[in-house]
Parts: C-alpha cells; sequence; structure tokens
C-alpha cells in the first residue's frame, strides 16, 4: 500500500521512506497548506503521513496497521499534548461529550488532531481540504482541521502508538488569534466574541489584545465548510443474519403510545430477538393483558413498582440476551427497517454503539452536525443500539441519575472513554412524541427544555441537580464555570419579542443564581459518595416479575 510522507521540519534531512514519495515541509500552516496544495491532486497514494522529523524516521510497521483499525483518520494528538486546546470552546459547547479527552494511552475517537504523527487517507483530504495557511501556529491549523472533520462525518481516532514512545510532549497551547479564528470558522462571529469576551473575564486575554485579535481575525470571511464526508461503501456481510437484538422499553403510563411501537416491531425487515418492556406504571393503573393483544412478538414484560429511568433499563439489560441491545423510548415511532439499519452501521464501521437521531412533530430541521454519518458526540437512550460486551467495561446506568437527567448522557461518555467506537447517521430515524405525561415527566424532570424555554417568555432553562453532577463528574471546574454561564445566558434568549424575554431574565436573575448554587451544592454532595454503577452480570438473571 501506497503512502506518502510529509516530513515537517528536517528539509536537510529526508528519511528513506520506501512506501511512497516524501515532501519536506517547515513547521508553519503555510507551508504544509504549500506542500498539500502542490501534490494531492496528482497523488495516488492511499494515505499521507505527517510526520515530525524531532521524531526520528517512521517505521512503517507502526505506521501501516492503523489503515486497518476502525476510523477514516489516525493520529496521535492527544500523545503530543493537543488534550489542553482550544479553550475557547468550553465557553461555546458545554459539558459536549467529545470536549473531554480520553485517556492519552488508549485507542479512541478524538478530534484533537496533531500533523506531528497523524494518518490521513487521500480521499479524506480531498473531501475536506488541508489546513487553513492564516493560522498562526501549525496546532491552531490543524485543531481546526480535526474539528472541520468529525463536524463533517470523518471518523477520526487516536492511536498513541503511532507516535514514539518516551518522549516528553508539553501540552500545546494556542495563540490567542488561532483560539478566535477556530471559534469564528466552527460557531460565527457572534460565539466567537463570547468565548473572547469570557477569555478577557478569566484575565486569559487583556482588553488590548482581545481587540487587536478582532480586527485581524475578522478582517476576511470564514471558509466554506466542505460537504459531508462520504465513507466508502461497505462489503455485504454475512453477520447481519445472525444478529440478536434485545429491544429495551422502559414505561410509565403511556401504553397507547406503546401499542404503537409494537407494532411497528412486529414489522421489523430484522426482527428482534426479544422485546423487553419495563413497566414502571402504578399498580391501580397498569393494565397487565399487553402480550395477549401481541401474541406473534417475542415480547417480555417486567413490572417495577419503584419507578426510575435507570433501574428500569439496568433491570432489562441484566435480563437481555441478544448480542445488542436496541434502546428505545415507549413514544417514539420507527420504520420497518430501523433495527437493520442499526445493526448494519455498527457492522459497517467496525463499532461497538450506534447512534440513531429523533425528531418531534413540527420541529426545526436537524442540525447540520445530525444530517450526516460519522462519529457521535451524543447518546441517547431513545434511539441507540450496543454491542453488549461494551457494558462489561463501563458498567451499566448510573443510580445517581434515577428520575433525574443526563442519565443516558453520563453512560455515553462512560462508552466513549472505554476507547468505544460510537457512530451517528440520520439513516436510523425516529418520530419522538415527547408525550406531555409518563416518563421523566411523572417525576417532574424534563418539564423545562432548552426549546420550551426559548418559546417562552416566563420559563427558564436552568441545570438540575443531576447536570451539573454530570458535568462535575466528567469535565474541569473551568468548564463546569463555562457551562452554567452558558445556562445563564440561555435563559436571555427567545425566539419572538426577544426584548421583552431578556427584561423578563434579567428580573428574574438574582433568583437564578440563587437555584444554581443551590443545585451545585446538591451535585457536590452526590459526588462525594461513590458512584453506584451496577456491573452487568454474566450469565442473564432470571426474575419471577416476567410475565
Amino acid at each position: 500500500m501506497t503512502v506518502d510522507l510529509i516530513w515537517i521540519g528536517g528539509a536537510a534531512s529526508q528519511p528513506k521512506w520506501r512506501l511512497g514519495a516524501v515532501w519536506s515541509a517547515q513547521s508553519t500552516a503555510q507551508s504544509i497548506h504549500d506542500v498539500i496544495a502542490e501534490n494531492l491532486s496528482g497523488s495516488d497514494a492511499a494515505a499521507w503521513l505527517f510526520w515530525d522529523s524531532a521524531f526520528g524516521a517512521p517505521e512503517p510497521e507502526t505506521i501501516l496497521p492503523a489503515l486497518s483499525r476502525p476510523g477514516d483518520l489516525w493520529h496521535a494528538g492527544l500523545r503530543v499534548g493537543t488534550g489542553g486546546s482550544p479553550r475557547f470552546l468550553d465557553s461555546i459547547v458545554g459539558p459536549w461529550l467529545l470536549n473531554r479527552n480520553p485517556d492519552p494511552a488508549i485507542e479512541a475517537t478524538s478530534w484533537r488532531l496533531s500533523l506531528r504523527a497523524s494518518l490521513i487517507p487521500t480521499e479524506a483530504l480531498r473531501q475536506m481540504g488541508g489546513i487553513h495557511p492564516e493560522f498562526r501556529s501549525l496546532d491552531g491549523a490543524a485543531l481546526e482541521m480535526g474539528l472541520r472533520c468529525i463536524r463533517r462525518g470523518v471518523m477520526p481516532r487516536h492511536i498513541p502508538g503511532i507516535a514514539p514512545a518516551g518522549l516528553d510532549y508539553p501540552p500545546v497551547r494556542l495563540p490567542l488569534d488561532d483560539e478566535l479564528r477556530l471559534a469564528y470558522y466552527h460557531y460565527g462571529r457572534g460565539w466567537a466574541l463570547w468565548a473572547l469576551f469570557r477569555s478577557v473575564l478569566n484575565r486569559d486575554a487583556t482588553l488590548a489584545a482581545a481587540a487587536a485579535a478582532c480586527a485581524r481575525v475578522f478582517r476576511r470571511p470564514p471558509p466554506r465548510e466542505p460537504d459531508p464526508y462520504i465513507h466508502p461503501q461497505p462489503t455485504p456481510s454475512r453477520e447481519m443474519i445472525d444478529a440478536a437484538v434485545s429491544v429495551l422499553i422502559p414505561t410509565i403510563d403511556r401504553y397507547s403510545y406503546l401499542r404503537t411501537l409494537l407494532a411497528q416491531l412486529g414489522k421489523q425487515t430484522l426482527p428482534p430477538l426479544e422485546i423487553l418492556v419495563i413497566d414502571q406504571t402504578p399498580v391501580e393503573r397498569r393494565e397487565t393483558r399487553l402480550s395477549d393483544e401481541f401474541p406473534d412478538l417475542p415480547l417480555k414484560i417486567f413490572y417495577l413498582d419503584q419507578a426510575g429511568q435507570c433501574s428500569s433499563r439496568n433491570l432489562g439489560l441484566q435480563m437481555a440476551r441478544g448480542r445488542y441491545i436496541l434502546f428505545s423510548d415507549d413514544d417514539n415511532e420507527i420504520g420497518p427497517d430501523l433495527v437493520e439499519a442499526h445493526v448494519r452501521t455498527l457492522l459497517r464501521f467496525g463499532a461497538q454503539a450506534s447512534c440513531g437521531v429523533s425528531t418531534e412533530p413540527g420541529a426545526e430541521p436537524l442540525p447540520p452536525d445530525f444530517r450526516r454519518i460519522g462519529a457521535s458526540g451524543v447518546f441517547s437512550t431513545n434511539n441507540s443500539l450496543l454491542d453488549k460486551s461494551v457494558f462489561y467495561k463501563t458498567g451499566l446506568l448510573d443510580l445517581a441519575y434515577d428520575r433525574g437527567q443526563r442519565a443516558d448522557a453520563d453512560l455515553g461518555m462512560r462508552i466513549y472513554l472505554s476507547g468505544a467506537l460510537m457512530t451517528l447517521s440520520p439513516e436510523m430515524h425516529v418520530l419522538h412524541h415527547r408525550a406531555p405525561a409518563g416518563g421523566l415527566r411523572t417525576h417532574r424532570a424534563r418539564v423545562v427544555t432548552s426549546g420550551s424555554s426559548r418559546r417562552s417568555l416566563t420559563q427558564r432553562h436552568i441545570p438540575s441537580m443531576t447536570e451539573i453532577y454530570y458535568a462535575k463528574r466528567y469535565f474541569s471546574e473551568r468548564q463546569v464555570k463555562e457551562m452554567l454561564w452558558l445556562r445563564v445566558l440561555g435563559t436571555f434568549l427567545g425566539r419572538s419579542r426577544r426584548i421583552l424575554k431578556a427584561i423578563i431574565s434579567l428580573a428574574a436573575l438574582g433568583d437564578t443564581l440563587k437555584q444554581i448554587r443551590r443545585r451545585y451544592r446538591e451535585a457536590e454532595r452526590v459526588l462525594n459518595q461513590p458512584p453506584n454503577i451496577p456491573m452487568l452480570e454474566r450469565p442473564g438473571v432470571s426474575s419471577e416479575k416476567e410475565s
């Protein structure tokens, strides 16, 4: 297999490289941009290896195995110090799953690319473009490229073994211009200015430096974003025939919605091995003859008198016999190929988790990041398929979230940090009704959402205790602080009558901050206790409550 080499910073001493052409470049964004622009169109190599000459000559035996690993791009960025940058993202994306770094010692998904040690397929370079030459630092240009790739569907994987062992890699710290430019290119002028404002308040930058950076960065418009990445077509797999899928559905007081979902599960092109319904409806309203209405379904119903979305799903996971677990909410409507599409995606990309998307009746179109196939930065138990073996590493759902929000985000974070590849695809689409009763609303959770807050003059989307607990458990104090400021800012934003919304929110600001402080203290109290994460038992456990 042909791999061309860009030898960075060592023009006078090109190494012997038997896999393809060798081009020298200086350690600047402009120099590497020029080498890519000059040679990309004529390259017939399968991939390009970007390599810092300070590491010595690359070893083909170390590099080539990465091409057979899951993913579309392989690098050792976390190993060589990119994990702490860019800091501006903390003020824009909040507790985004992919803004938390996995252990640099393991193979995992990470967009924090470094061109000091990276292997990029030629086709990915052609579709996504190279680095932007206007960045002051090569690290800034590489990080922007990595973020561009993952947002457009490329699946970047951190492979620590690509970089030489035993070397000391200092953490990367970007120039202010590069921080601002990256934020501007990906999130627009408004969010870039907000991040710059927060940087000044945090004393990371002076007002004079911020003004000068604005003058330099905003003088030109952001470059055009590339089209979503087109992944190579998969080879047909016979594994689909043997895919054993257990569908897991917790339910509370939603029998009319549940009946619709069960009927649709009975028409799947890949029939599930079993359908596990965990019914937490109060005894006085419980319907116990549901199985009689669906005699052709492999339906098993378990009853829980103490309701909780974590305890109910944990029970279902312990009982499941399938190799794969499909999580679904009871108020979903699904197409006939949902199960098959999830399994097909998992096998196509060598992933351990396949995340779909959901829309609500009358809702706005999906954001661009959810309209392409790629690595997932979210995880939802509303529409996801997992290889059951994942749970032997991560454990089940954390019971600290029972009856609260962010239980699925916490599970998704642990799956991601374990190194598992999580994909996202709009091909697995469900219609989510968000029923006005039942579910988390039974526990007074998720009554106010970001969307409802923006449609209402008086509603405020204040972070719950469990949301703060989640943020504090996985992110730095700085990132938690920025998340809370983002949520305070969000209470001022509305879709109509914006001035009036801002005035009302300003009047309520004291109460908003008071509630956040109280919930913050509650989150700290829970955080000081050991996590309540049961482990998946081997083999599954039977239950007398099965109907």
